[in-house]
């Protein structure tokens, strides 16, 4: 997965701090819409940089598609998932509605726990790894 990003400082000779701005379905068009309130939030993060770029620099980054989409499942859809299987558990152990709608939300809690300790599993190991690759 490749995104643009601004290199804020050099850490070290290999390594520099970027911000890469977070990504979102709304196109911040907020004359049009004024709806939401993000300012275009930006995620800093530790990158390889290969090329040399300097702070203040543009740059292309690249990071590892295959973690980005892991994190995206546990996120969104095991919490969904646990949802489903709570109320599938309650339904079958023939209980009331309470109690389905009970284990339904207990599964999808249980989801994004898992989801929270799974984040800051991956900071504490330096979390995604990014790799600056080209000047944009």
């Amino acid at each position: 997965m490749t995104q643009i990003a601004t290199v804020e400082r050099l850490l070290d000779s290999e390594h520099a701090e970027i911000s890469v701005p977070r990504k979102s379905a709304c196109g911040h068009d907020c004359e049009e819409c004024a709806g939401c309130g993000v300012t275009g939030a930006a995620v800093h993060a530790k990158a390889l940089n290969p090329i040399g770029a300097a702070p203040g620099q543009k740059v292309v980054v690249e990071s590892s598609t295959k973690k980005m989409l892991r994190i995206v499942a546990l996120v969104y859809l095991i919490p969904v998932a646990l949802f489903f299987a709570g109320y599938a558990a309650a339904v079958a152990a023939a209980a009331g509605v309470a109690v389905q709608y009970a284990a339904a939300i207990t599964g999808f809690v249980l989801g994004i726990l898992g989801a929270v300790a799974y984040d800051r599993r991956l900071r504490a190991r330096g979390g995604l790894s990014f790799t600056i690759v080209r000047l944009f």
